[in-house]
C-alpha cells in the first residue's frame, strides 16, 4: 500500500498521529505528513485506522505497492 496525505485539505487534527505515530508526524505549520521510509504503509492496520479517524478526509490509501 502507499500513503497519500493531501495537504491541501488536511487541517491538523492530528489524529492520524495520535492513531499511527510510528508512520505520521505534524510538520511546523500543523499539518500531516508521513514520516520519511514509511510511504508503503508500515503497521498497516492502524495507518487505516488512521485514515478512518481522520475528520476531513485528507488521508488516501492506495492498493499495491509503493513506487519507491
Amino acid at each position: 500500500m502507499r500513503i497519500e496525505v493531501d495537504q491541501d485539505v488536511c487541517i491538523g487534527a492530528g489524529q492520524c498521529v495520535l492513531a499511527a505515530p510510528e508512520v505520521f508526524t505534524q510538520d511546523d505549520d500543523g499539518l500531516s505528513e508521513v514520516l520519511p521510509g514509511m510511504e508503503d504503509g508500515g503497521a498497516r492496520t492502524m495507518v487505516r485506522e488512521a485514515g478512518r479517524a481522520c475528520p476531513v478526509s485528507a488521508i488516501t490509501l492506495h492498493p499495491g505497492a509503493s513506487p519507491h
